[in-house]
């Protein structure tokens, strides 16, 4: 072994910042190395993370292991107590050149073994330009991090630390870069997306952003949000929604539940109301709008009455990708002290929820049948409508360029065309 290993866990941010991990780490010369990026989201998730460790310190004996993310980051004393690991870094570290240097020069030295700061000390977060995930269809933009709110189920923000973002200009040179080196289509991603500019001069905000990058980057072909909170849209992104076709008919909600005690519990900041009346007026604006949306099931002192509101609002919203989380109680976070569900009902009504959105996305499947489609292609037979949806050809197309099509049919949760 001489190139990094690395193992990402989690979000499509965490994802990202592996991607330019490699890149740092590539750049310091650091060798014969396994990197894990850990996730927080859940306890199973800190599980999973402490079970691929064991499982990369036995493939790779000899390697030096290197901890990092938000697991990393809310509890280091759990991975630096592990045998296997060598090294945990925290998650302002990681992205950090000189991290990254000193890791590869003190390699056969001895590198400190902790190097975690206060993550809520950290006031800016800068861009990292990366090249995509492994492809040429698409490239993900970093805009933002952290999250200033506090819901009762999340870990998120003491691994992340308060929101932090991009100033507009470094975002739109890093997207004119990205389209000068081919890519057609660019996601905006961050912790709390919709958070954007409350930090920065005049406090923009993502409307704002959005209404900047698609005036000064004409030639960006596509350009696609990724999951935001519907309450904290304004006017500027609705105007986007309405009026720009380059920003694509995909948006993912958080919105975590269906019932507005529950939503009160998790100290969200909408009602079931607001969800669905963002739904209807955003689908007024763009008609072939399609969401996803996060929801979990079985969290404390949810009733069947409340958990049957989750699963309307999956039709009232007329949701079709849905991420459904069966509450894992979070040590350190208010809703791991309240009266808990019983586990094999959280179950139950996970699998309840799941099968409402199979059921939506075949909805979604059957309606496209003869439309015709801008596809983005992500290899030579698969590729993704404006609306996120997989598509695949029969006949090779050229990976990461836009190809018209006509639907022709559905099998196996995916289009075919033509």
């Amino acid at each position: 072994m001489s190139t990094p290993i690395f193992s990402n866990h989690g979000c499509r941010l965490n994802a990202y910042e592996t991607e330019a991990m490699k890149e740092l780490a590539e750049q310091a010369g650091l060798k014969d190395a396994v990197i894990v990026n850990t996730c927080a989201v859940t306890a199973e998730a800190v599980r999973k993370a402490r079970q691929d460790i064991r499982k990369l310190r036995k493939a790779n004996p000899n390697a030096r292991l290197i901890v990092t993310g938000c697991a990393a980051q809310t509890e280091p004393d759990t991975f630096t107590k592990m045998a296997e690991v060598d090294v945990v870094i925290g998650n302002t570290e990681k992205m950090v050149g000189a991290t990254w240097q000193g890791l590869a020069a003190d390699f056969i030295g001895e590198t400190e073994a902790l190097q975690v700061d206060d993550i809520m000390s950290i006031t800016e977060t800068a861009g990292h330009l990366i090249d995509g995930f492994g492809t040429r269809s698409r490239a993900y933009v970093q805009v933002q991090n952290g999250c200033d709110h506090r819901c009762t189920f999340c870990i998120i923000p003491y691994g992340r630390g308060n929101s932090r973002s991009v100033p507009a200009g470094v975002v739109v040179d890093q997207i004119k870069r990205l389209v000068d080196k081919g890519f057609n289509e660019v996601v905006l991603t961050g912790v709390d997306l919709t958070s954007w500019g409350a930090d920065l001069p005049a406090t923009p905000r993502l409307g704002d952003l959005v209404m900047r990058i698609l005036r000064l980057v004409p030639d960006l072909p596509r350009l696609r949000i990724s999951s935001i909170d519907s309450i904290e849209v304004d006017e500027n992104l609705m105007q986007a929604i309405a009026t720009e076709p380059r920003l694509m008919p995909h948006l993912h909600l958080s919105l975590q539940h269906g019932d507005d005690m529950i939503l009160k519990r998790m100290k969200r900041r909408h009602l079931r109301d607001d969800a669905i009346r963002f739904a209807q007026d955003a689908r007024k604006l763009r008609p072939d709008m399609t969401f996803g949306a996060d929801i979990i099931a079985g969290f404390p002192t949810e009733t069947d009455a409340m958990f049957e509101n989750s699963l309307k609002l999956v039709t009232e919203c007329d949701l079709t990708w849905l991420h459904v989380f069966p509450y894992s109680a979070r040590e350190g976070t208010p809703a791991a002290r309240m009266p808990a569900v019983n586990g094999t009902v959280i179950k139950e009504r996970a699998a309840q929820l799941r099968a409402a959105g199979e059921a939506q996305v075949s909805r979604h499947l059957a309606a496209q049948q003869g439309r015709a489609h801008q596809v983005l292609m992500e290899s030579p037979t698969m590729g993704r409508t404006e609306q996120f949806t997989e598509t695949h050809f029969a006949i090779p197309q050229t990976e990461g360029a836009i190809i018209p099509a006509t639907i022709t049919g559905q099998t196996e949760g995916h289009l075919l065309a033509v």
